[in-house]
């Protein structure tokens, strides 16, 4: 059972505010790495972008533990030793721990903090209930798996007062704080094969639509405070989109307003009702509202299913202490007496091993640790961060980033999951470890719009046409010219199965010096091609003999051989599909 904060500690600490001015270096705003238009015939994507944005590109600006500090010499690589290391007032890394919803005070009635929580979103259960057999489907199902409750309930305990007061706050159903318990088992690094992540499992697009940023640095989906503002922002648009019907907000927040809005258009037409439970659904959205309602039930009355639930406490059991430094997370762990696994699990928005201070305002601590953190904060000797971030200020092989980051090849590689043979492009920003005399923290424009893009390390490519001789095959092709039958047929449009039923030029993408034989004229269309104009030649001295002007080329000439015009048809794959091509031949004379 997971131990709710002492009593006693929830006695008011003095409101201390410290005040400090922050020197901060605002570059230009970095943007996604983009790779250049050419011809209608391009190479396949080259370019990998990881937490990227849709961002305006500026001139590349080196910034970073290589860039310049004021004030500050940099180390010289002949002696390291001269520069002396930059001591951090630590006083001036955090401020002082508050309720987040309550800032101003820690202040509360010792009585109310004794009630039981359940007690109180038992009372407040204001959503109506619905009677269904998929309801007693979903209690059995908990009913027989009291490990699983207990775990789930235990994990909802640290964050239930929270989402509780936040609901209450907004005047929304008290109902709605039990949501999480279906959507995520109350696990806020829960992630969903559809790419839902965080307690509410908000995907990535409507997750942005609401302010949660996914970066390099951090996903706010995760996020216990944020995640749950935007997701009773959302909820509290639907209930009124849905004109206070929360089965059908709820659907809608499981499957989408627009299909809930048609399905109620659907059922309007035909004249059919328009409740929850009389829409034609998808069955995990069928499920959705019954399986809700099955959770309420069990928190009414657990004992019906021979379920316990752990004794929650009606005060907070964290608090929020403002970050205003660059912080490691293992060293804001080890601070606060808490494992690096149990400080994940109230702060689980962190993607990387370092707190960026301009990109994460505040963290949150049980209440006890929140009073350890700050003390012993005062009292810390030591840098603070070993980490920072670096925007790479043009595209370079990894090691080379890493011998001007002063680090190994393969720590840079791991750090920043950077898989072998690839380049880093121009603007990316790289973890990197951060120099003793590095006192800039890293700016909120890169905190707030990392992203990381690579591109293959492989030679430029250039195009070339290569002949297609008939009978040829596009597999063949490939081993001819030591490239992927796949890339071929992306090249030219052509499907990889392709067999030529004539003489033909493709377009292939060859490394830049590489030696590759340009296309050549078949032998059977330069036979053609020379009996041709042989017999143009014939056409032109019998035309001047008898005195006559050959017609204009494309005209008709009653001394010249009729033109026979096939239609061909590409094989289902060709290169223009469905188009002709016309094949003229002349008929000898006679």
């Amino acid at each position: 059972m997971t131990r709710s904060p002492r009593l006693p500690a929830l006695r008011a600490r003095p409101s201390r505010r410290t005040t400090f001015a922050l020197s901060a270096l605002m570059l230009a705003l970095t943007g996604c790495a983009t790779v250049d238009e050419g011809s209608e015939v391009k190479p396949p994507p080259q370019v990998t972008t990881v937490g990227s944005r849709d961002l305006q590109a500026p001139p590349i600006v080196a910034e970073g533990p290589l860039a310049p500090v004021p004030g500050l010499q940099p180390v010289r690589p002949a002696a390291p030793a001269v520069a002396a290391a930059v001591v951090e007032d630590p006083r001036e890394a955090a401020g002082a721990p508050v309720d987040p919803l309550a800032p101003d005070s820690l202040v509360m009635d010792a009585a109310s903090a004794r009630k039981d929580l359940w007690g109180r979103v038992r009372t407040g259960f204001t959503m109506p209930d619905i009677d269904h057999d998929l309801v007693r489907v979903h209690e059995r199902w908990y009913a027989s798996r009291p490990d699983y409750v207990q775990r789930m309930t235990e994990r909802g305990s640290r964050y239930l007062y929270h989402i509780v007061e936040e609901v209450q706050r907004r005047g929304m159903p008290i109902d709605l704080a039990l949501l999480p318990f279906i959507e995520s088992a109350f696990n806020p690094q829960a992630m969903s094969t559809a790419r839902a992540s965080g307690m509410w499992q908000f995907m990535p697009l409507t997750g942005k639509d609401y302010d949660l940023k996914q970066n390099m640095f951090r996903d706010d989906r995760r996020d216990v405070l944020a995640s749950t503002r935007a997701a009773l922002d959302y909820l509290g648009r639907l209930g009124k989109m849905f004109g206070g019907d929360w089965h059908l907000a709820l659907a809608a927040y499981n499957w989408g307003e627009g299909n809930v809005k048609r399905a109620i258009a659907r059922n309007e037409r035909l004249g059919l009702p328009t409740d929850y439970l009389s829409l034609s659904m998808p069955d995990e959205t069928r499920n959705y509202v019954p399986k809700f309602q099955a959770v309420k039930n069990i928190v009414l009355a657990p004992q019906n299913y021979g379920l316990k639930l752990p004794e929650l406490q009606n005060h907070p059991y964290f608090l929020s202490v403002p970050i205003r430094r660059d912080m490691d997370v293992s060293v804001a762990a080890r601070l606060a007496g808490m494992s690096v696994d149990e400080f994940k699990t109230l702060n689980p928005q962190m993607n990387k091993p370092v707190i960026l201070a301009a990109g994460t305002p505040q963290i949150l601590l049980p209440y006890d640790n929140a009073g350890t953190f700050v003390k012993r904060l005062s009292a810390y000797q030591g840098p603070l961060a070993s980490w920072t971030a670096w925007v790479v200020p043009k595209t370079m092989k990894t090691a080379e980033a890493a011998q001007q980051t002063g680090m190994s090849e393969s720590d840079l590689r791991e750090i920043n999951r950077i898989p072998p043979k690839m380049l880093v492009k121009a603007g990316s920003t790289l973890l990197v470890q951060r120099a003793e005399t590095r006192v800039i923290d890293v700016p909120e424009h890169v905190a707030d719009n990392a992203h990381m893009a690579l591109a293959p390390d492989v030679p430029p490519l250039r195009k070339v046409a290569i002949a297609v001789r008939k009978g040829d095959t596009v597999a063949a092709l490939a081993r001819r010219y030591h490239v992927g039958a796949n890339q071929i047929a992306a090249w030219n449009r052509i499907d990889d199965g392709t067999r030529f039923r004539k003489a033909q030029s493709l377009v292939i993408w060859v490394p830049v010096g590489s030696k590759v034989a340009p296309a050549a004229e078949p032998a059977e269309s330069r036979s053609l091609a020379r009996a041709d104009r042989r017999e143009r030649d014939d056409d032109r001295r019998a035309a001047k003999a008898a005195g006559t002007r050959l017609a204009a080329k494309g005209g008709k000439d009653r001394d010249r051989a009729p033109v026979r015009v096939a239609e061909v048809r590409e094989p289902r794959g060709g290169a223009a599909k469905g188009t002709k091509v016309h094949a003229a031949t002349r008929v000898a004379r006679k």
